[in-house]
C-alpha cells in the first residue's frame, strides 16, 4: 500500500494577525486559478481596508483561497509578497520542511489530484461553496523521502526552465514577425494619400426583420485585436426591443463600446450571415479601392488605434462610444490596390507562421501539467 501523509502533519495554520494601521500602505495578494500561483493584487492604504486586523503572509508559506480552492486558487508566498495582508478567506500555513519540502509541495499542488482534493474538501450551496479547513487538513498526499522529493523537484525545475526558454523564444519570434510586418506596411504606405473611411470603407447597416419563430446566431468582438467570437443563438421570441444587423464576410466589424481598446476585426467565412446588435458597426470596403485586411492592420497599429480612440469620446470605460460619423471620418492610408494585396499576402504568410507557433505554444503549455500528472501518479503508485 502506498505511503501517505496527512496534510495536517506538515501544514500548520499561521495565526499571525496584525492590526491594520490607517496611515500605512499594505501589499495585497490575489490567488490565480488552476495552480498558477500567487501575485500582487495591489497596494492600498490601511484606511481602505474594512477589517481592523488581517493575516500577515510570510514568504514560503502556503496560502489558499477558501472560496476558490476547488478551482486551484492557492500557492507558495513568493519573496516579493512577504508581509502582505490577506483576509480570513485566505488562510496561510507554515510548512514543516523536515517532512515535505515547500518547493516539492508547490509542484504537487499544481496536479489535478490536489485540485480534486480541494474540491472534495469544499462544501456549501452554489454561491457559498467554501473549503472546510478541518476537512482539508485531514486529506492525505503521497509521502516520499526527502531525497526522492529533491530528485523530483530537480527534474521538474529542469524541464520547467526549458519550457520557459521555449516560450520566450516563441514570444521573441512573434515580436520579430510583427516588426517585419510594420516595416512592410510603412513601405507600402510611404507618401500615399489619407482618405476618410466614408470614401474607402463606408458604414453599411443591414437591419434584420426579427421573426418570433426564427433563430439568430449572434457574433461578438474581443478586445485587444483578438478577433470575433460566436455568441449563443438568439431566439426571435425573446427579442422585444433589441435591433439586429446582418454581418457578411469581409465586413470590418466594430464594437462601438470597446473599439477604443481594439475590439474590431474582419468577418470571415464562418461569420457570414451572423447578426450583431445595434452595438456593432460594420464597414464595407469599396471594391478595388480598399482591402478589409489592409485597413484592419492599420487601425490596429498604434497610430490607427489612436484615431479610433479619438473617435470614441468619453471619460469612463463603458461610456467611450465609437460614433458612426466619427468612425467614417477616420482617415486611412490608401495605396494602390495591388500594393494592398501584396501586403495582404505577407500578412497571410505571417498568420500561417503564427498559427504554427500557437499550436507549439499550446503543446508547450500542456507539457508541464501532463508531466506533473505522470510524475506524481508514478511516484504515488511506487511509494
Amino acid at each position: 500500500m502506498a505511503k501517505t501523509i496527512s496534510i495536517d502533519e506538515f501544514l500548520t495554520k499561521s495565526e499571525d494577525w496584525v492590526p491594520v494601521q490607517p496611515d500605512q500602505r499594505y501589499k495585497q495578494i490575489t490567488a490565480k486559478l488552476w495552480g498558477k500561483g500567487l501575485t500582487l493584487r495591489g497596494e492600498v492604504q490601511g484606511s481602505a481596508i474594512a477589517a481592523a486586523r488581517q493575516y500577515k503572509a510570510k514568504a514560503g508559506q502556503f496560502l489558499i483561497s477558501r472560496i476558490d480552492a476547488r478551482h486551484g486558487a492557492f500557492g507558495i508566498v513568493p519573496a516579493n509578497l512577504d508581509g502582505a495582508l490577506v483576509s480570513n478567506d485566505f488562510p496561510c500555513f507554515d510548512i514543516d520542511s523536515s517532512k515535505v519540502l515547500p518547493h516539492f509541495f508547490e509542484w504537487y499542488s499544481r496536479t489535478p489530484e490536489f485540485v480534486d482534493l480541494c474540491r472534495r474538501a469544499s462544501e456549501g450551496s452554489t454561491n457559498r461553496v467554501r473549503m472546510k479547513e478541518d476537512k482539508f487538513l485531514k486529506m492525505s498526499i503521497p509521502l516520499l523521502s526527502l531525497d526522492e522529493q529533491r530528485d523530483i523537484v530537480q527534474k521538474l525545475d529542469d524541464v520547467s526552465a526549458l519550457v520557459d526558454e521555449r516560450r520566450r523564444e516563441i514570444e521573441t519570434a512573434e515580436r520579430e514577425t510583427h516588426a517585419m510586418l510594420l516595416k512592410a506596411f510603412q513601405l507600402a504606405t510611404d507618401g500615399v494619400p489619407l482618405r476618410p473611411m466614408t470614401e474607402v470603407a463606408p458604414l453599411v447597416r443591414r437591419p434584420v426583420e426579427v421573426d418570433p419563430a426564427g433563430s439568430y446566431p449572434e457574433l461578438g468582438a474581443r478586445s485587444f485585436g483578438r478577433g470575433l467570437f460566436h455568441k449563443p443563438t438568439l431566439q426571435g421570441s425573446e427579442l422585444t426591443w433589441q435591433k439586429l444587423f446582418r454581418i457578411e464576410e469581409g465586413d470590418l466589424v466594430f464594437s462601438n463600446i470597446k473599439a477604443w481598446e481594439g475590439a474590431f476585426a474582419v468577418a470571415g467565412s464562418n461569420d457570414h450571415g451572423r447578426v450583431g446588435s445595434h452595438r456593432y458597426l460594420t464597414c464595407v470596403p469599396v471594391a478595388e479601392v480598399m482591402s478589409s485586411d489592409f485597413v484592419y492592420f492599420y487601425l490596429q497599429t498604434r497610430e490607427g488605434l489612436e484615431k479610433v480612440q479619438a473617435a470614441s469620446p468619453g471619460s469612463a470605460d463603458r461610456n467611450r462610444t465609437l460614433g458612426q460619423s466619427r468612425l467614417e471620418a477616420i482617415t486611412v492610408p490608401t495605396p494602390e490596390f495591388a500594393v494592398q494585396l501584396w501586403f495582404n499576402r505577407l500578412q497571410a504568410k505571417a498568420q500561417e507562421i503564427r498559427s504554427i507557433r500557437m499550436r507549439t505554444t499550446e503543446d508547450v503549455d500542456a507539457l508541464m501539467p501532463a508531466l506533473l500528472h505522470e510524475v506524481f501518479r508514478s511516484e504515488a503508485s511506487a511509494a
